[in-house]
């Protein structure tokens, strides 16, 4: 198929592609790598007037570290934070995520805003923001604002993000000392979006007892979801299969009916978290206890 009519623009800096955004409202689109606009367009799913493309704003572009944080431009390439000695240092687990979006020529393309801002369930990148509690700064008429990870992913395809806004940089913070992480899913081939997938960091103690946790699903809902009461089950216990499977368990049951549909059940889809989330909390434990 192809696209419907649209008008085309690439303006130079963040500001004139805001006034850009506010002169058409919700008849604009922001363009940033493509991989996931184009084919709503060649759909005809996404119906725009106008296509803003920000790719040529240089100063979206960029990955540095500040304050125990890593900051990443909207407009970083996803390939650029796979191959990042930096981001390796500061966000290993930003880094090792991507070997799981896509595939190479995608990720040459794709952008790491472009993946947050669509906001697909079975992403890998907002999932990893949702793990890592990270914060957005946007731009938009009004001047620039800073979003809780919390408050930003809403449901299917849909941020905080105003109609005027654009999304300008990403902000991850650095994982305590002696935390390990893990990223597991299961995709039909591999570059797929996932059918279900978990990440989970285990931070340690000195006595070697989890000390705190994350436990993150995606692919089974609105948006990747946060599993705080099974995170909490955890604080003070001794590692090991039993602890993580209840607190895998207890993900899994906590979840909301999850997605259901020609790839896999919701029933399937449910029980795949549960075994993902526990061979994600033994994974990060493991590294934990080698960190």
């Amino acid at each position: 198929m192809k696209p419907p009519e649209f008008d085309y623009v690439a303006p130079r800096s963040v500001e004139e592609a805001v006034s850009l955004l506010g002169e058409h409202d919700f008849d604009a689109k922001i363009l940033a790598g493509g991989q996931s606009l184009m084919p709503l367009l060649n759909m005809r799913l996404a119906r725009p007037s106008i296509l803003i493309d920000i790719a040529r704003i240089d100063d979206l572009d960029f990955i540095r570290e500040s304050d125990g944080e890593l900051g990443v431009g909207a407009m970083t390439r996803q390939r650029s934070i796979e191959l990042s000695d930096a981001v390796g240092a500061a966000s290993p687990m930003l880094r090792e995520v991507m070997h799981h979006v896509a595939h190479p020529q995608n990720r040459n393309q794709g952008t790491v805003g472009g993946s947050i801002a669509h906001a697909d369930p079975a992403a890998e990148l907002p999932a990893v923001a949702t793990a890592l509690d990270a914060r957005f700064r946007a731009i938009g008429p009004d001047g620039e604002r800073e979003i809780d990870c919390e408050d930003f992913f809403v449901t299917y395809l849909t941020t905080s993000l105003e109609a005027t806004e654009i999304l300008t940089e990403i902000r991850f913070p650095a994982l305590p000392e002696r935390t390990g992480y893990s990223i597991q899913e299961v995709a039909r081939r591999h570059g797929d979006f996932a059918l279900a997938g978990a990440i989970a960091t285990v931070t340690l103690d000195g006595s070697g007892k989890c000390a705190g946790s994350r436990i993150v699903l995606f692919g089974v809902g609105e948006k990747a979801v946060r599993a705080t009461d099974a995170e909490q089950s955890l604080l003070g216990e001794a590692p090991g299969e039993a602890a993580f499977e209840q607190a895998a368990a207890k993900a899994a049951a906590d979840l909301d009916e999850p997605l259901s549909d020609v790839h896999a059940s919701a029933e399937y889809r449910r029980d795949l978290a549960r075994v993902l989330a526990r061979r994600a909390l033994l994974d990060a434990a493991d590294r934990a206890a080698r960190a």
